[in-house]
């Protein structure tokens, strides 16, 4: 039977090709799409079993530190609270990465939240005329980092059985978002704005409907990231499961020298980032080569949160191309950034046991403090590289 069906594919992607002369992309996710339908078909018990899987990380993980989170949001948005804290935040935040003041609302918000808040809120202020379009594709790639929640929790105490991991990935993280604020060229787009008035959309003072709307829409964004998570995770699983994958794998690592294991962790974690974390930390690799390299994945965040980004930004002339480019140089940024950090900490005391951390000396701590102030001027020379016509 399952032979039959792998023929019956070979045929119809040949017909394809017969039938369209020009190959483009709608004819590539076509067959794309076909090979997972042949796949879901050939095992249906992967799918249904990756289906829970996501809903069960969704509903136990994701939603119930989100939901209350958005409804919350949008209560402030409600009733003026961007304008509210870029009085009081603004300048401090944003001034220093040449930012309008109100865009401290949305680094706020993907500070504590993560992906992908900060792109809706971002996408929130262009659509308020707020800030202008270069303006927005900078505070995409500024704001736009993981919770702390899944880099401390998640990866840290629970992947790498240390939480203290997960300050260090975490310390990189959100040095990496400030580093590409210093070299993502502002294009004066700083100064034109910091005199603009945002316009303001009136809305009702009543409580009720405040919160109603804000359940409605936390609701909506909820279930929508949801979405991803689960196809994905049915993604992720048919790859994982396929012999021809594994048979690549097994031949890449002989080649190359990495376990099985820790190139699936990258590879998979360029697709989704929390189950290539989950590989990285089981493969057998020492502590600096798995911590840069779940840097790296943490900040590129993987084709499912760039996904979720750009459910956000469809609408408008942002460029996902160039998002996605800054996304891989903050993911090499983060990395340089865990190594130093990882560094430093190991030659003051024993950075995975931390029982020392009060016994750092000075000169440590202010070697960190040059370290951390000197790599943007490093950083600079490649800013040729976000230059794009």
């Amino acid at each position: 039977m399952k032979l039959l069906l792998v023929i019956l594919l070979l045929f119809i992607i040949f017909l394809l090709f017969k039938l369209f002369k020009s190959f483009n992309i709608n004819h590539g996710i076509t067959i794309l799409c076909s090979l997972v339908i042949f796949q879901i078909i050939l095992a249906p018990n992967i799918c249904i079993q990756y289906t829970l899987s996501g809903a069960k990380l969704f509903f136990n993980s994701v939603f119930p530190s989100l939901f209350p989170f958005l409804v919350v949001i949008n209560i402030i948005i409600s009733y003026d609270g961007i304008n509210i804290y870029s009085k009081l935040l603004g300048n401090l935040i944003c001034r220093p990465l040449k930012l309008p003041k109100e865009c401290n609302f949305a680094l706020l918000v993907s500070l504590l939240c993560g992906y992908p808040l900060g792109a809706k809120y971002t996408c929130e202020l262009y659509e308020k005329n707020i800030i202008d379009l270069n303006t927005c594709e900078r505070l995409l790639n500024i704001a736009s980092n993981s919770s702390p929640l899944f880099i401390i929790g998640a990866v840290g105490a629970s992947m790498m059985s240390n939480a203290k991991v997960g300050y260090i990935l975490l310390l990189s993280n959100i040095l990496s978002c400030l580093f590409m604020g210093f070299i993502i060229p502002a294009k004066n787009s700083y100064f034109k704005n910091k005199n603009a008035t945002p316009s303001k959309t009136t809305s009702t003072t009543n409580i009720g409907i405040i919160l109603k709307n804000s359940i409605e829409d936390a609701i909506k964004n909820s279930l929508n990231i949801g979405g991803f998570v689960v196809i994905f995770s049915v993604i992720t699983g048919i790859i994982k499961d396929n012999v021809i994958f594994h048979i690549a794998l097994n031949n890449l690592s002989l080649i190359i020298g990495p376990s099985a294991t820790f190139i699936e962790g990258l590879l998979l974690g360029m697709l989704e980032v929390t189950n290539g974390c989950y590989l990285i930390a089981s493969s057998n690799s020492n502590l600096y080569v798995k911590l840069p390299i779940l840097s790296f994945l943490i900040a590129f965040s993987g084709l499912s949160i760039i996904s979720q980004v750009y459910s956000y930004t469809y609408k408008y002339t942002v460029s996902i191309k160039k998002y996605i480019t800054r996304k891989f140089i903050q993911g090499l940024i983060s990395s340089l950034l865990t190594l130093i950090i990882y560094y430093v900490f190991e030659q003051t005391s024993s950075v995975f046991t931390f029982n020392n951390m009060s016994s750092y000396s000075s000169n440590n701590l202010y070697l960190l403090i040059l370290i951390i102030l000197f790599i943007p001027i490093f950083l600079t020379k490649i800013i040729k590289l976000f230059h794009t016509s």
